[in-house]
């Protein structure tokens, strides 16, 4: 039978003699490796002298990167000529209004008075003319930098002026620009005629959304060092962009449409990036972030008394050290070797019993750190998960559906842990006995000290009792949270949103091929004049990939917040989100995008410091060469892109969880080998989230593909939470089918209908309204009669009562 597991860690070429029997089938049993197999090695062996290994990372998983990195990722480096732009828009204007004086120098009161100023002549006419006001005013909200000396003057009086802007109005006179620009169809039919979309065509798009997005980053930051009145200001933005006041809809609302708008080919121009940038800051900002999370999760566990919560996850995980590889010599020295006679094995059978399954371990795990090509098995079987994995994704398109080994080294270096597991152990279930050994049945108590109720399991039960007992339960009372508020704006088209995001996911992902009928990310980063030398086409093709690499660092964050928000708000809402993620081929596009070298995209360097924002302002800009280009930084990783693949492991992990058939749909794409690649890299993050997926798939995997990968095995034991009668270290379902569990999946999609239509849906005139049985109450309700009706009145009390005959014995009979 082929081993559903892709053949991750199976014996491959050159093995082991003798170890045919735990190895994986389909390898070499006790043959000599073949010249071909001991070239391939020797070539091995001398690339992996010069590879150097991936070091720890030292890396702090957050809401969001450093300050000046978020504000800098928000412009490409094909805009960097705009903010001369910007500035001369402001010095022009400022000069004809103040005389002798800089921003900097003007009182408060002054500056506000000017500010005003400014958002008066937004409302012109003309549209060159509010494009320059608009652009005065970005120059404001980016530090006013032609008076500042250095980076961190310019971060500074960007969020005093963005504070400042704010007390004047300025977000809500942008906020109407921004709907009209998104409704101008003048600009959407232009843009669609056009045969290729550049930055010219999104221009003022772009500076309204740069000026909002400096507004929301720098108000939504917390410095102990803050006046006191901009807790308050902070407080009340967060208000206004949580609950709609003018308009029927969150902030956030609007550009979801927007996102949909771009994704349906309606409006090609719209800068994704930054309507991306600014739904994931907006997000953040109003329903919190991971400490937010843990802080509701915890008040939310006391309201429904259940006990406090063990730990903090995101805690536990930045106390944990990163796995590190093991050496390969003496694998490499029993592969090369010839079989034994049997009385040889005879007389070394007791020595390689003690030695037999450790080198074994240390073997199985070449792939796992080190070996970029996999095996020539698992190699065939990974192409055709991949091919697999682009037929799913070519669906999503059109909508939605039901290395070389280490260098020889002397010694040994094993994968070391802290003592002691991470993790306090969970038990859903105390009713049953399975996967505990009958000579330990007594210790049931065991499993009620660690039994833990999760607010999922209270609010299921809440709403089952709600569906059985609407009556007697009486109308559930729902507290109007932003979470609540943005999930019953996102409810009737959030199918269409996640397909929309998830679109434009796969278009930013490196894997990603080229093809004619995807949609163009690429419209708010190509200049209007395509470079000319190989220096300006090395710039831009950093600038692209830089680009991409930012779009899919919001999309993962913005997905990961609704779904955890949404989850600790009601399961229902966030299993909504999910199945909508699993019919738009979310699996499958994480997967593919991880079915890369990680370790490469995660210390890539595409990035130019020289032209990032703010230090681009300030500083001379320097002569580029391609050497310079080429040289990069000198960080040890990239943030964006280690955030991104935490987040998409993260994702992953939420969708699959405790969900038998969309574990089945990893078994099925072959992720175990994908997955093996990425723990390559020495972040114990990453590492733990690749691990928990690993986890859930080994009883699928089979008993064969446990014995092949026990390093992977013994880092999911002591990496991973316990759940102490899983059965995944030794159960086994290898002949388990994705559709066998369509039934779970179908009662699951059934119940969120049912939770959706009751709390949602409710028509005003329901059969289980109140009946109003006072005769003096009844008579005594205002009716709205239609207007025809008073012209008609008297011709209808002589149709309907004068004419009919009364029999008043009748009545008197019938009482």
């Amino acid at each position: 039978m082929e081993d559903p597991g892709g053949g991750d860690g199976g014996q491959a070429a050159g093995s082991p003699p003798g170890n045919g029997s735990c190895g994986g089938g389909g390898g070499s049993k006790g043959k000599q490796a073949s010249p071909k197999g001991r070239e391939m090695f020797k070539n091995q062996r001398r690339e992996s002298e010069g590879s150097v290994d991936c070091p720890n990372l030292e890396f702090e998983y957050g809401d969001a990167d450093e300050h000046g990195a978020e504000l800098s990722e928000l412009y490409s480096y094909t805009e960097n000529p705009e903010f001369i732009i910007n500035r001369h828009c402001f010095e022009e204007d400022f000069r004809t209004q103040v005389q002798g004086r800089g921003w900097l120098e003007l009182e408060e009161a002054s500056q506000k008075a000017y500010i005003m100023r400014l958002l008066d002549r937004l409302e012109v006419v003309n549209r060159e003319q509010r494009l320059k006001v608009a652009r005065a005013i970005l120059y404001l909200a980016q530090g006013t930098f032609g008076e500042c000396d250095t980076e961190a003057d310019v971060l500074h009086w960007s969020r005093y002026n963005s504070f400042l802007l704010y007390q004047m109005g300025t977000f809500t006179a942008f906020l109407e620009l921004l709907h009209m620009e998104t409704d101008n169809s003048q600009a959407c039919s232009s843009a669609l005629r056009k045969p290729a979309i550049s930055l010219a065509d999104s221009t003022e798009l772009r500076v309204l959304l740069s000026v909002m997005y400096l507004m929301v980053e720098n108000i939504r930051l917390e410095r102990e060092t803050d006046p006191s009145g901009w807790r308050a200001t902070r407080e009340t933005f967060r208000t206004e962009l949580t609950f709609p006041v003018r308009s029927e809809e969150p902030f956030a609302l609007l550009l979801f449409s927007m996102i949909t708008k771009f994704c349906s080919g309606l409006a090609p121009h719209f800068p994704m990036k930054k309507v991306l940038l600014l739904l994931w800051k907006v997000v953040l900002f109003t329903l919190g972030g991971f400490e937010v999370l843990q802080a509701l999760k915890i008040q939310k566990r006391a309201e429904l008394g259940l006990p406090p919560l063990a730990e903090d996850s995101i805690q536990v995980v930045r106390s944990m050290r990163a796995a590190s590889p093991p050496s390969y010599t003496l694998d490499l020295g029993e592969s090369q070797m010839a079989p034994q006679s049997s009385k040889q094995r005879g007389r070394r059978g007791r020595k390689q019993l003690l030695t037999k399954q450790d080198s074994l371990d240390i073997y199985n795990e070449r792939d796992l750190f080190k070996n970029e090509e996999p095996p020539p098995e698992e190699e065939e079987e990974a192409g055709e998960g991949e091919s697999t994995l682009d037929g799913e994704l070519d669906l999503l398109e059109r909508g939605p559906l039901v290395p070389p080994l280490l260098s020889q080294t002397p010694t040994t270096e094993r994968v070391t842990f802290p003592k002691g597991l991470p993790w306090a152990p969970k038990v859903r279930d105390t009713d049953t006995l399975v996967g505990l050994p009958r000579p330990i049945h007594e210790s049931v108590k065991t499993l009620k000290q660690h039994k833990y109720v999760s607010i999922s399991d209270v609010q299921i039960k809440n709403e089952e009792e709600l569906e059985k007992c609407p009556m007697s339960l009486g109308e559930e009372e729902v507290q109007e949270t932003p979470c609540e508020i943005l999930y019953q704006a996102m409810l009737y088209n959030l199918p269409q949103y996640m397909i929309a995001l998830l679109k434009i996911l796969l278009a930013a992902a490196p894997t990603s091929k080229a093809k004619t009928d995807s949609i163009n990310i690429l419209a708010d980063v190509l200049p209007e004049e395509m470079p000319i030398t190989v220096l300006q086409s090395m710039k831009l093709g950093i600038d692209v990939n830089r680009h991409k690499e930012i779009i899919v660092k919001s999309i993962s964050a913005v997905l990961l917040l609704l779904l955890k928000h949404f989850k600790l708000n009601h399961i229902y809402q966030f299993e909504y989100v999910s199945q909508h993620l699993v019919f738009a081929n979310c699996i499958p596009l994480i997967l593919k995008f991880f079915n890369q070298n990680i370790l490469s995209y995660i210390t890539a360097k595409n990035s130019i410091s020289v032209l990032d924002y703010p230090s681009c302002t300030v500083h001379d800009l320097p002569d580029l060469t391609a050497e310079s280009l080429e040289a990069g930084d000198n960080n040890q990783f990239c943030w964006r892109n280690l955030f991104s693949c935490i987040n998409l492991l993260r994702l992953l992990n939420k969708l699959t969880k405790w969900k038998h058939s969309r574990t089945m749909m990893l078994v099925v794409f072959k992720s175990a080998p994908i997955l093996k690649r990425a723990l390559k890299v020495k972040q114990a993050m990453l590492q733990l989230y690749v691990l928990k997926l690993l986890k859930i798939q080994t009883k699928y995997l089979g008993r064969q593909w446990r014995k092949s990968n026990m390093k992977t095995m013994s880092a999911i034991y002591q990496k991973v939470r316990h759940r102490m009668n899983d059965d995944w270290a030794y159960g086994n379902d290898i002949d388990a089918r994705p559709w066998d569990f369509q039934a779970e999946e179908c009662t699951l999609r059934a119940n969120i209908e049912a939770f959706n239509s009751r709390r949602y849906d409710r028509p005003q005139d329901s059969e289980f309204a109140p009946v109003d049985n006072c005769l003096q109450s009844v008579l005594g309700q205002k009716l709205e009669l239609p207007e025809d009706f008073y012209y008609s009145y008297e011709l209808w009390l002589e149709r309907e009562v004068f004419s009919q005959p009364i029999c008043w014995e009748e009545l008197l009979q019938s009482h």
